[in-house]
Formats: structure tokens, C-alpha cells, sequence
């Protein structure tokens, strides 16, 4: 089935097979790190979803509780196929690495006081830290061009980053007030 994007696109609405395989691949691929990757798949790749939906969706998916991944995979597969297509979606994300973790998790446990091991871990973190920040400047980029929003990511990234407040009360008071400048600025 057909579907029109933001961007007035016609797009094929993914089937579950399609949410299944789209999501096991991102599984496949990071741990931790995929949100870079979850983007150019649904957003370049498969153009499932628009820059702008990418970034609207990730931000309510980064407001819920859990892990935003989890969260997108959930509202991608609801948005096209339902139920079954959130289950099919997380199902295919979680599926491969759940058991390569169980068996690293067994590796580590028995190798975990090599000094190589302790370096790799070391090296892993970089290129997580890495991942973040071209994921960050791949997600503001819609935002370029809406000064109010940029605003708000910087006074997000003082409160959190900067001041350390709490992230859960820094959101609690910072999206309903993103939200209704947002409302009144759109009218």
C-alpha cells in the first residue's frame, strides 16, 4: 500500500516482514549507537520517513521512558502496520543482540581482567561518543531553520550539559513550554 510523507512523497507503506528485516539489520549493526544509523535507514535508505518526521518522532520517542531506539522501532511499526507491525519492528531489533550479548557477556566474564580487553572497551567508548555527536548534528539540521527551536536546544543543552540538572525535570519543564511556543508561534 501507498502512502504520502510530509513532503507529499509517495511512499510503499513497509510490511512486517519489511519492519522485521529493517530493524534486525539495525540490531545487527550497533549496540548502543544505532540512532545514526536508524536514521539514514528510515530516513535515506528506505524513506520511510522524512528528515522532519525522523527528528519530530525522536524527539517524543527521547521524552518517553526507555531507550529512544526502542521507542522509534515501536512508533515506526505502529505508524505503518499497527500492533503487529511495533512487534514486528522491536522483535527484529532486539532479537540478534540479545543473544550476542548473552554470549559476550559469558567471554567478558571469564576475560575481563586482560588489559586488552579493558583498551577495547576504552576504544568502543570513542566511537560511541563519536556516533552521538554526527547523530546530534544530523538531527538539528531540520531545525536549522526554526529559530525558536534552536533556541530551545540550547537552553536544553545549558540546563543538562552545562548545570547538570536533572534530565527528568528539565524535560518536565522544558516540553510544555517548547510545546506552547510552538502552538502559539504556528497560528
Amino acid at each position: 500500500m501507498t502512502t504520502i510523507n510530509m513532503d507529499g512523497e509517495a511512499i510503499e507503506r513497509p510490511g512486517n516482514g519489511q519492519l522485521f528485516s529493517g530493524f534486525l539489520g539495525l540490531g545487527l549493526m550497533g549496540f548502543g549507537g544505532v540512532l545514526p544509523m536508524a536514521r539514514r535507514m528510515m530516513v535515506d535508505d528506505r524513506r520511510w520517513l522524512t528528515a522532519e518526521e525522523f527528528t519530530d518522532l525522536l524527539g517524543l520517542c527521547q521524552f518517553l521512558p526507555g531507550g529512544n531506539i526502542i521507542n522509534m522501532s515501536v512508533a515506526v511499526g505502529m505508524k505503518f502496520q499497527g500492533w503487529r507491525g511495533a512487534l514486528a519492528s522491536i522483535l527484529g531489533l532486539i532479537a540478534a543482540p540479545t543473544a550476542i550479548v548473552i554470549c559476550l557477556g559469558a567471554i567478558y566474564d571469564r576475560y575481563r581482567q586482560d588489559p586488552s580487553v579493558e583498551h577495547l572497551f576504552a576504544g568502543l567508548a570513542a566511537a560511541a561518543a563519536g556516533l552521538l555527536v554526527s547523530l546530534a548534528w544530523k538531527v538539528m539540521k531540520p531545525l536549522l531553520n526554526r529559530p525558536l527551536a534552536l533556541a530551545i536546544v540550547v537552553v536544553l543543552f545549558v540546563a543538562i550539559a552545562v548545570l547538570r540538572l536533572p534530565l527528568l525535570a528539565t524535560m518536565l519543564v522544558m516540553a510544555p513550554i517548547s510545546i506552547f511556543l510552538s502552538w502559539r508561534l504556528s497560528r
